[in-house]
């Protein structure tokens, strides 16, 4: 019976390097079933996106668990990738300062856990190993010193802050009786690079809540003034504005957090049934505060470190509907599933209970998640069909300014900022 659960539950998070050519194609992916909670961010701040300037004293710290219990033999390497994610036509040591190689040697053991893992951290960049150029980079972790036996690739972003991004996110423009997307407008103010060809040499991504499935693309300058290139459109960058996400408190096993109904520990593992969830995209919008779709691992129980002492838990999430949808899937999503809507989170229909249902292991910690649509054959996770989209709800925007001049050989990330709809 241990064997089978096992088998439903540590089901491979999809989304490998995928092959494009002689080219690849990289993702924030998981391929061992035992690795769980893989978290990339500045360290010091866990909600933070994984972004650092070039040269800037910070660091990027990596957690990730491995639930074999075993210490396993981690290696890492980092990836320098064009604007859309495929691997640069660069070596190694173009944009690598150090040893492009080395171990995952920071680890330590689970302690007063039901299910028992181990725990590895990496900071980057480190005395091994900088980065030289900026960009987009991948960090690819490996076992047994062969690369081909990936276990996990995390996306981060190094900056040279050598243009200046003012924008705003408002209520779109032609939107005013439905009301249901936002508009991101912006300007790039380039004084210290000077920039030929605007519209062949720079491009701009434009994402939500750091969701790439849905992200804008290849947006070309409204107007080209003197040293500042604006994007003031009333169609090309809208997004639906989506609904404030859903959130559940595991961070305790003693009693019921919010939107838990029941907690039943059946011998030798904890589960967590959360309140059935409702449609909520015929409904009016209601405003509260949450980490747009962001966790954080954390434990109201007495411990003294999060990374080893928070357990995990079997998480029941389930959502009537009249009847099944046709033509998709229904997913959990959001930071508990890596943005990615895939096999490991899709919810299956219990034709008794009239009801989705899904099962995911989590550590202990605070969560936001949301129920989305997913069209056969597409690539984009649509949440307005179930969570509804209302022009006043909170999100952030991500915008990454790339460049790549005449004679350039990478995409240099030149510019970030993040834009939130709430603060103008």
């Amino acid at each position: 019976m241990k064997k089978l659960i096992f088998t439903l539950i540590f089901y491979t998070i999809a989304g490998r390097c995928f092959s494009q050519g002689n080219n690849f194609y990289y993702k924030n992916a998981v391929f061992k079933e035992d690795i769980k909670t893989v978290q990339l961010y500045r360290e010091g701040s866990v909600l933070s996106n994984p972004v650092i300037n070039l040269n800037e004293d910070a660091v990027l710290l990596l957690k990730f668990d491995d639930l074999s219990g075993e210490v396993k033999d981690y290696y890492y390497t980092i990836i320098h990738c064009d604007a859309d994610w495929n691997e640069s036509f660069l070596t190694q040591d173009e944009y690598l300062e150090g040893f492009p190689d080395n171990p995952v040697d920071d680890y330590a053991m689970s302690f007063n856990t039901t299910f028992k893992y181990v725990n590895y951290q990496l900071a980057i960049p480190n005395e091994n190993v900088r980065f030289t150029l900026s960009g987009n980079y991948v960090l690819l972790v490996y076992e047994d010193n062969d690369k081909e036996n990936v276990v996990l690739t995390r996306r981060f972003y190094v900056v040279e802050p050598l243009v200046r991004v003012e924008g705003r996110v408002r209520r779109a423009t032609l939107d005013a009786f439905k009301g249901g997307n936002h508009e991101v407008d912006f300007s790039i103010f380039h004084e210290n690079l000077r920039i030929d060809d605007p519209r062949e040499s720079v491009k701009v991504v434009i994402t939500q809540n750091n969701r790439w499935d849905n992200s804008i693309r290849d947006l070309k300058p409204l107007f080209i003034k003197d040293n500042e290139l604006e994007y003031d459109y009333n169609r090309e960058n809208i997004f639906p504005a989506g609904n404030e996400f859903r959130y559940f408190d595991i961070r305790t096993r003693r009693m019921n957090g919010e939107g838990v109904m029941q907690v039943d520990f059946h011998r030798p593992y904890y589960h967590v049934t959360l309140h059935p969830d409702e449609v909520r995209a015929n409904k009016k919008y209601f405003s509260y505060e949450e980490m747009n779709g962001k966790y954080v691992v954390e434990s109201q129980e007495l411990v003294d470190d999060y990374d080893l002492e928070c357990d995990y838990v079997f998480v029941h999430f389930s959502l009537p509907l009249e009847s099944i949808l046709i033509g998709g899937t229904v997913n959990v999503f959001g930071g508990l599933t890596d943005w990615n809507a895939n096999k490991s989170n899709e919810m299956t229909w219990n034709f008794e209970k009239c009801t989705y249902e899904l099962t995911l292991l989590l550590k202990q910690g605070y969560y936001n998640y949301e129920y989305v649509y997913v069209e056969t054959g597409s690539a984009v996770a649509n949440q307005a069909n179930i969570e509804g989209s209302f022009w006043e709800t909170e999100d952030d925007y991500q915008i990454y300014v790339y460049y790549k001049g005449i004679a350039g050989r990478y995409d240099r990330l030149i510019g970030y900022k993040q834009l939130n709809s709430r603060i103008k």
